[in-house]
């Protein structure tokens, strides 16, 4: 039983985490690390590897549909920033779910079905072996929109709310939006350190790590191998981390040229400009991804530097589940998408 509840709490921890540990961005290859995995996602298909408590590595993968290929307006700029962001959050879910009941399925087995093979592609439905009760996705997903508007909009707000109470200078329209976004940054950094002193979260830092490897290595062309992928740096332009830092430095930019004073009406302003934010943010990391020497990749290179703390030097272990990851991924892209070419 503890060892069920251990995981759970790990599944909440990783939720928050969500953001920062997956690539957001519609691109040829990306991943995202999970509970004791990697998930890794290609054009039109994912993968997931993740490795159980014996050490079997057990995978899965599912085509996978492009957002901007679904309609063409959720191709449009900005707009398509916002569509690929609600995509890759809800297959990050997903993707955690399946870790955590990897875990789960082993400390419980199904007396009724002891074969479970490292490549469950023969499972029609998946789904069935998902061991985390409905009442507790919904809690989590509760949770996690409360605890970001909490956390991120409503006490940096309250805060500087009460620090114009002290100084007046505080009042003054880009200063407030400034300590409010720099309180923000300030708790933010706390929370994703925070969670790293967990050996459990370390862990999925790592595996974060993993990732990054395996996604610059099919990049640069080498081949999936575990020396090969090694060599890599584990700081990627296109994490989720970038992403998030950016987010916040543009809210600040953009909270600045919008005169409204009360704090509820701020408050309001934060929480309804949250869509445009998050998709001008996307066309940042887009084009500084493509232009480095520009000034907005000087914008995000804060994400790349919060990546010292988000991503951890893997072991080997770590990286054959993410080359596994992005095999599975492959297979399927080959299908579905005939073969990746590397521009």
């Amino acid at each position: 039983m503890n060892m069920r509840w251990r995981q759970m709490l790990r599944f909440l921890a990783a939720v928050q985490l969500l953001p920062a540990l997956e690539s957001g961005e519609e691109t040829l290859v990306g991943g995202q690390a999970v509970l004791e995995g990697v998930m890794m996602r290609s054009p039109h298909a994912w993968g997931i590897a993740v490795r159980k408590p014996s050490g079997e590595i057990v995978t899965h993968s599912e085509p996978l549909e492009r957002p901007s290929e679904q309609h063409k307006w959720m191709g449009w700029p900005v707009v398509r920033g916002v569509m690929t962001l609600g995509h890759a959050m809800s297959l990050g879910f997903r993707a955690l779910k399946f870790s955590a009941n990897a875990a789960l399925e082993e400390i419980s087995p199904d007396p009724g079905n002891d074969d479970h093979s490292n490549d469950d592609h023969g499972d029609k439905d998946p789904a069935k072996k998902l061991e985390i009760p409905g009442w507790m996705v919904g809690v989590n997903i509760a949770f996690s929109v409360a605890f970001f508007i909490f956390m991120y909009k409503y006490l940096p707000l309250l805060a500087t709310t009460e620090l114009k109470k002290v100084n007046p200078v505080f009042g003054q329209q880009i200063v407030f939006n400034l300590v409010d976004g720099l309180i923000r940054i300030a708790m933010f950094l706390l929370f994703v350190w925070g969670v790293s002193l967990w050996k459990d979260i370390r862990r999925v830092y790592e595996y974060h790590g993993a990732e990054h490897k395996t996604v610059f290595a099919f990049e640069h062309g080498d081949p999936l191998e575990t020396a090969a992928v090694q060599k890599y740096s584990t700081y990627h332009p296109r994490c989720g981390t970038s992403f998030l830092m950016t987010v916040m430095i543009i809210s600040m930019v953009v909270y600045m040229a919008i005169p409204v004073h009360t704090f509820w009406a701020r408050f309001a302003i934060r929480i309804a400009l949250l869509p445009l934010i998050a998709g001008v943010s996307y066309e940042i990391i887009r084009f500084a991804a493509k232009h480095r020497g520009s000034l907005f990749a000087l914008m995000t290179a804060p994400g790349l530097w919060l990546q010292r703390i988000t991503t951890q030097p893997p072991d080997d272990s770590e990286v054959e589940c993410a080359i596994a990851a992005l095999n599975e991924s492959m297979k399927l892209e080959k299908q579905h998408g005939g073969e990746l070419v590397i521009a």
